[in-house]
């Protein structure tokens, strides 16, 4: 076994370097992944791009699949060999108030998985042994990667919304996070308008499992979702804030405006109208290592798969820039 391995690190904003590094130990609580997939995901941009303080050198990728090879000291509950996940949640305190309430998504300690820690674009990976998830067999290293950020968005999104079967759900955008929406909606038995801008993606939006296609170009968007009679949830996907906030005069009486992609900028909405229409706006933060598990399981048992592509890691920083220029159909995946 060789005593370094690859990493494509940022050095400075906008700087990636394919590096090598000297192998390490886990110390108390951690383990070491051999990387076998990374997904990549708009939120490495955090990063990448220095929009979060950041600690350089710094090793992106939040959606990581590997085998455990090392153990630290106190790690129970996993073995090497075993195969497992890592998501943006690297990892809980176990102390806060969040976790002392089982609110771990709310962690005031947690631990962000490329950013406060290096993450999954390399061959090895040091993650907490908290923030670990299993992967079942019935999905690949490239299969399991973007649902641990992008599906379990989504599928929490979703699950726990206020939406039951038979209700009509919207799924706007048909992309990273959208594509996924559809196809968990349509089997979670919902039926599913999916929104997004021309006709290209309707084709690709009713092989996801979409009932209806609405051409947010061609028409009103907000018009026809009430012409299907309203929509109970809307699962924003597009990273758009201001079409969002649209969305919402869309809803149904006591439906909910579901924000997954987010935007900088603020949402603007009829607050009179929501008022009188009893509806929400909320917020869905990918998932907890056990939700991850969950969100695996269902996308194993329902036949739910993202639409990837597999790069080698030498070409991780282009593959990065490609999903910046919004020319990923869907999902970037490195394979180291």
């Amino acid at each position: 076994m060789s005593d370094t391995y690859r990493a494509l690190q940022v050095t400075a904003p906008g700087v990636l370097d394919l590096v090598h590094r000297p192998l390490i130990a886990p110390v108390a609580g951690q383990v070491r992944i051999r990387v076998e997939a990374c997904g990549v995901c708009h939120s490495d941009s955090l990063a990448v791009e220095g929009i979060l303080a950041v600690d350089y050198p710094r090793v992106p990728g939040h959606e990581v699949v590997g085998t455990i090879d090392a153990i630290g000291e106190g790690v129970q509950g996993w073995t090497v060999g075993q195969r497992v996940g890592v998501g943006y949640q690297g990892g809980t305190c176990g102390y806060c108030d969040s976790c002392r309430r089982g609110q771990f998504m709310t962690c005031e300690n947690q631990l962000s998985t490329g950013l406060d820690y290096d993450g999954g674009y390399a061959e090895v990976m040091i993650a907490q042994a908290n923030g670990l998830a299993a992967i079942p067999d019935g999905l690949s290293a490239a299969e399991a990667a973007p649902i641990l950020c992008a599906g379990v968005t989504v599928f929490n999104g979703l699950r726990n919304s206020v939406a039951r079967a038979g209700d009509l759900v919207a799924i706007q955008g048909v992309g990273g996070l959208g594509h996924l929406g559809i196809q968990y909606a349509r089997k979670m038995g919902f039926r599913v308008a999916a929104i997004a801008r021309g006709r290209e993606k309707e084709a690709l939006a009713q092989g996801f499992g979409a009932h209806h296609y609405i051409d947010s170009e061609g028409g009103d968007p907000v018009a026809a979702v009430r012409d299907l009679g309203g929509a109970k949830v809307i699962l924003a996907t597009a990273a758009d804030s201001k079409s969002a906030g649209l969305l919402v005069e869309a809803l149904a009486p006591q439906g909910q405006l579901v924000v997954a992609g987010a935007s900088f900028e603020p949402m603007e909405v009829d607050a009179v109208k929501m008022l009188f229409g009893e509806q929400s706006i909320i917020g869905t933060l990918t998932g907890s290592p056990i939700e991850r598990e969950d969100t695996l399981g269902f996308t194993a048992l329902q036949d739910i798969r993202a639409m990837t592509e597999a790069v080698p890691l030498a070409q991780a920083a282009e593959a990065y820039r490609r999903m910046m220029r919004n020319e990923a159909r869907f999902r970037m995946v490195l394979t180291p």
